[in-house]
């Protein structure tokens, strides 16, 4: 209960913050599905043909490395939570955080984008197993730790260039303690993405295989 009233406090307390950094990311997404209309036909193919490797793959029922795969995705997964971190230790480094929030939006939207506008309704359903699960926190974590980092460098310039007075090793904590949570949320969710994801698409590719005929589109 404590809990959800600091979050309902810190939300309020930021929310011109979090509807920026939201439209940013929204910008982002729309950004990437216009993208996918403006690829060649070569491109399109060669996108196509790696979809479709990936999806006789997942047919043939190979057995994945989950261990290096989840080290995979957790490196991929926590370079935007740690870069995002950095850059908000540092003035210059604000809008290289929202650079990073709308490049994260179009590279969803473009995956989407791509798979439903290749595949109509089969390619969304099979984007709703692979894409959206793990990016239902992996977008809220992306969006905390911006709104945390734009926040912390706002701090920066009025405690230094403002000389607003203030200790800085208070905020700095609760800077780096949130940016550890956040890291853990995100191996939680790299964890699913090598474990649980996988088994999920194995259970829908044969499905999507059979009835749609996805490999014999795409390769």
């Amino acid at each position: 209960m404590q809990a959800n009233r600091k979050l309902a406090t810190h939300v309020k307390s930021y929310l011109s913050f979090y509807i920026f950094v939201s439209a940013i990311f929204v910008t982002g997404v729309i950004f990437g599905v216009v993208l996918v209309s403006a690829l060649t036909l070569d491109m399109t193919q060669e996108i196509r043909r790696h979809l479709g490797h990936f999806f006789e793959t997942m047919n043939q029922g190979e057995e994945l490395d989950a261990v290096r795969s989840f080290w995979s995705i957790f490196g991929m997964n926590v370079k935007w939570v740690l870069l995002i971190w950095l850059f908000g230790l540092s003035v210059i480094g604000l809008p290289l955080i929202l650079v990073l929030d709308f490049f994260k939006g179009a590279l969803i939207g473009f995956t989407v984008g791509f798979l439903a506008g290749q595949y109509a309704w089969k390619g969304l359903l099979f984007s709703l197993a692979s894409v959206v699960p793990q990016n239902l926190i992996l977008i809220p974590v992306m969006l905390i730790g911006s709104v945390s980092a734009l926040s912390f460098s706002v701090y920066l310039v009025k405690n230094r260039f403002l000389k607003q007075r203030g200790t800085l090793y208070q905020p700095l904590f609760r800077y780096c303690a949130l940016a550890l949570l956040l890291v853990i949320l995100t191996a939680a969710v790299s964890l699913y993405e090598a474990y649980l994801s996988p088994e999920l698409m194995k259970q829908l590719t044969p499905s999507l295989v059979t009835l749609f005929g996805f490999v014999k589109e795409t390769v």
